[in-house]
């Protein structure tokens, strides 16, 4: 079996009190020099400057200032707001009302609009189920395809008969859909909703990229003035090709969308200035929790008493916008962020600093869980241990006093099982072992620590019946997530942990046992991630968890592929992470219109 659950643990254990870490006079003294105070300035480690500094200075996170945050662009909001919603009641034709859902969704508006959508579903939903040739008639493609992707995505049991009515009866797809290109690019995004053994969407995924491909060749090299809509649908697919919508987290989409949107003829004065101006004002919320979160790193000081890691704060809190961007996950956003740090730091304890030895002792002391039995540790990872038991100890009593629930159980299983996750890779590097590739995947889909993300934001969902069964055991919601995370981490990362002689990762796995290429490796890698993907989709489908945890499932699988893309984003810093960083939380979106009142435009998505 790919996936093994971890053993259960006692529930008994109950959140007492705090322990403080020591105090900077204290912390000055401990690591004077950058030493610790146990003679490791002995000790051969495998790096201590290894890392680059962050390129986002404190002081300059700290004065980040927005205009947008005043009441005037609220105000203002408020009033686009109503309008759009006037205008999105007024539409009637089903596959107007999908185009708009569409369009809501990528220029990052729904979120204002989700009991308007919900009834607009239903009821095409509803009237499909009484018959289903009234949206298929006339055997558009296009609207078709638009209407199971969205089905699918909000949850809606739709068929993949609906797409098997293109093919002919030797199961191959029409040629003639080739003249419709705005219909081949809607089965190719609807293609990566697809379940495991649903073949037809695979191959509508062929047929489509191929097509879609071919079509980029002839027209992008089409320089006239007179083809302003095959520009855009040309923009449309290679954003398609590049990485499907499916796969997109929302606010990066939203910030590419606004701009491409711009570009249609089709496009609507009011919905793109509501999409600029909330853009702007959410952009202010994260400003002010990015503050608050590297306040949090600074204050605790392990960013600069454990030199040798990772300070990527900034980045840490990227990931979480990518997973929660609505307003009202504030909470969820700032408790995640600071997981996100100190799994990045105790990663670099077992990756790039610990000797082995004082892996192993730290290892026993996460099992132990007891700060006063930590006598053995050297001096940093003592520091390192207690800031991570007052982090869970404090988030559980805050859980325990708002939902009479006793978390920390779950929190501190999590934390130990991936501590023991990285161990069992120190072993591996320390007595230069290579694992078979499915004894890799067994311990790396803990290692690369989604469980411990999502089982925090598991007890931090609103509304999310609590069952223990989904954090002792990880519920496969977790699991596939976590592949997804680790499978796109390690194509990613390949390249710089090859030079640097990193931990064995899946690629060299794969290698190793089967003789294949490099190239064949990576494509494995790829064709794995694109199976993994079809798994969360069905379940996400099927699993009782609640709809907001699954979305944050899935997310997490989906900031993996924007921080990876390029390399990786997480450690290297590298330009497209920082221009994504900066146009997401940073840089508002121009906008010179700002007189909104009057705008009462026919809607055209």
């Amino acid at each position: 079996m790919l996936l093994l659950p971890p053993k259960r643990i006692s529930s008994s254990f109950v959140a007492i009190k705090k322990f403080r870490v020591p105090s900077p006079t204290l912390c000055e003294k401990i690591f004077a020099s950058n030493k610790v105070s146990d003679n490791s300035q002995q000790i051969v480690r495998r790096y201590e400057n290894f890392f680059q500094p962050s390129i986002w200075d404190y002081d300059y996170i700290q004065s980040l200032n927005s205009e947008y945050k005043g009441d005037v662009y609220v105000e203002k909001r408020q009033f686009l707001r109503e309008e759009v919603r006037k205008m999105v009641c007024k539409v009637e034709n089903g596959v107007d009302q999908l185009e708009l859902i569409d369009v809501l969704q990528r220029l990052g508006l729904a979120y204002h609009f989700n009991n308007e959508i919900k009834n607009m579903l239903d009821n095409i939903y509803n009237m499909m189920m009484l018959d289903n040739s009234i949206m298929h008639k006339d055997k558009n493609l296009y609207a078709t395809a638009l209407q199971f992707r969205l089905f699918r995505q909000h949850g809606y049991g739709i068929s993949t008969d609906v797409v098997q009515g293109f093919q002919d009866e030797m199961g191959n797809f029409n040629q003639h859909l080739s003249n419709d290109v705005e219909g081949m690019l809607s089965l190719y995004e609807a293609s990566f909703h697809s379940m495991e053994n649903e073949t037809v969407l695979d191959e509508a995924r062929d047929f489509t990229s191929k097509y879609l491909k071919e079509y980029l060749s002839k027209n992008d090299n089409d320089e006239s003035d007179d083809n302003h809509h095959e520009k855009y649908l040309s923009l449309l697919i290679n954003h398609a090709l590049e990485l499907p919508l499916h796969w997109r987290i929302a606010r990066w989409e939203a910030q590419w969308f606004i701009n491409a949107y711009e570009q249609s003829k089709n496009m609507n004065p009011t919905l793109l200035r509501l999409a600029k101006l909330d853009f702007n004002i959410l952009q202010t919320i994260y400003q002010q929790e990015l503050k608050e979160s590297s306040r949090w790193w600074k204050s605790i000081g392990l960013g600069d008493k454990l030199s040798f890691g990772r300070d990527r704060m900034v980045e840490n809190y990227f990931w979480t916008v990518g997973s929660n961007f609505e307003p009202e996950f504030a909470n969820i956003r700032t408790v995640i962020s600071k997981v996100n740090a100190l799994i990045t730091l105790i990663d670099d304890v077992y990756d790039v600093y610990g000797t082995f030895e004082e892996l192993e002792l730290f290892t026993y002391a996460i099992e132990r869980w007891d700060p006063f039995a930590n006598d053995d540790l050297p001096d940093y990872m003592k520091l390192c241990f207690l800031a991570l038991y007052n982090f869970v100890n404090e988030l559980a009593n805050e859980i325990f006093k708002d939902n009479g629930y006793n978390v920390t159980p779950y929190l501190k299983k999590s934390w130990m099982d991936l501590c023991k996750s990285y161990f069992i890779e120190a072993k591996w590097y320390q007595s230069g072992y290579t694992p078979r590739f499915e004894e890799y995947i067994e311990n790396a889909w803990i290692s690369i620590s989604a469980p411990v993300i999502l089982v925090h934001t598991y007890v931090l969902v609103p509304s999310q019946s609590f069952r223990e069964e989904d954090l002792l055991h990880y519920s496969d919601v977790i699991k596939y997530s976590s592949l997804i995370l680790r499978l796109a981490n390690d194509h990613g990362t390949y390249e710089r942990e090859k030079e640097t002689g990193d931990i064995i990762k899946s690629i060299q796995c794969l290698m190793n046992e089967s003789e294949a290429s490099e190239r064949d490796a990576l494509e494995r890698i790829k064709c794995m991630l694109s199976v993994t993907w079809k798994r969360m989709n069905q379940e996400a489908h099927n699993s009782p968890l609640s709809k907001l945890f699954k979305e944050n499932a899935m997310n997490l699988g989906r900031m993996a592929l924007c921080m990876y893309q390029h390399g990786d984003g997480h450690s290297i810093q590298h330009s497209q992470i920082k221009n994504r960083i900066l146009s997401l939380i940073i840089q508002p979106i121009k906008d010179n219109i700002y007189m909104y009142e009057g705008c009462h435009q026919k809607i055209h998505v």
